[in-house]
């Protein structure tokens, strides 16, 4: 796409702004901090909703991680591109310890809220998954031997996968739940109260510009991995 397929042009095109993303992220990072601090404390939840601005990016850009995962896994099992895989593989742990700190982060929110650290409920249930299918798809390809059979394997987990994202989206929606359903999007009596929205969505930028900062340098890494793997299996063919 826009002709960074090529992994030649990927690299030069990424170079220069790899270190622009992270610094960004680290910026945003330290406002969205200071931001979280500084807001008042709610009246019903009182400090603890604090928690919010770590859990929800942390949940959303879990999400969004296993939607980039899924869509170039397509792109490398259906037209076997390597650079589509590197992606795939690249996203994995990101969204892995994003998953693991949004579970992380709302039972400490939910302990205090709904009096016990976990429920089988259905949107907590389906986060679980999701966090599974994280580490199922990175266990796979770790556990076979040969690299384009674990890639192929890999990407169908990937692929089926994808059909927990709109579970865990819509499961407040579709199930009565104690999750509370969407709110952030409605600010005001209903939804979030709008002295809490600069830093929410500050935190939400820093979130997805830290993904995307960590994805960029994996996949340039998964590149020069793989580089350095071909020369090595060039020099002992011509010994």
């Amino acid at each position: 796409m826009f002709g960074l397929s090529n992994p030649q042009r990927f690299m030069r095109f990424t170079g220069p702004l790899t270190p622009v993303l992270w610094t960004a992220a680290a910026v945003l990072l330290a406002v969205g901090t200071w931001l979280s601090f500084t807001v008042p404390a709610d009246y019903q939840q009182g400090d603890t909703v604090r928690i919010m601005f770590v859990h929800v990016p942390a949940a959303s850009l879990g999400l969004g991680a296993y939607a980039a995962l899924g869509v170039s896994s397509f792109f490398a099992l259906v037209f076997r591109h390597a650079l589509a895989d590197a992606a795939a593989r690249a996203a994995a742990l990101p969204g892995a310890a994003f998953t693991a700190l949004a579970l992380f982060t709302g039972s400490l929110w939910g302990q205090p809220m709904w009096g016990t650290w976990w429920v089988w409920d259905a949107r907590l249930t389906s986060v679980l998954v999701l966090f599974l299918f994280y580490l199922g798809y990175m266990a796979l390809r770790a556990s076979i031997d040969d690299e384009q059979k674990g890639a192929r394997a890999a990407a169908v987990l990937g692929l089926v996968g994808l059909i927990n994202l709109p579970i865990v989206k819509f499961s407040v929606d579709w199930w009565n739940t104690l999750h509370q359903p969407a709110s952030f999007l409605t600010p005001g009596a209903s939804g979030l109260d709008p002295v809490y929205l600069p830093a929410f969505l500050t935190m939400l930028a820093a979130y997805g510009v830290s993904f995307a900062a960590l994805w960029l340098t994996a996949v340039r890494t998964e590149i020069r991995r793989r580089r350095v793997l071909s020369l090595r299996a060039r020099k002992a063919l011509e010994a």
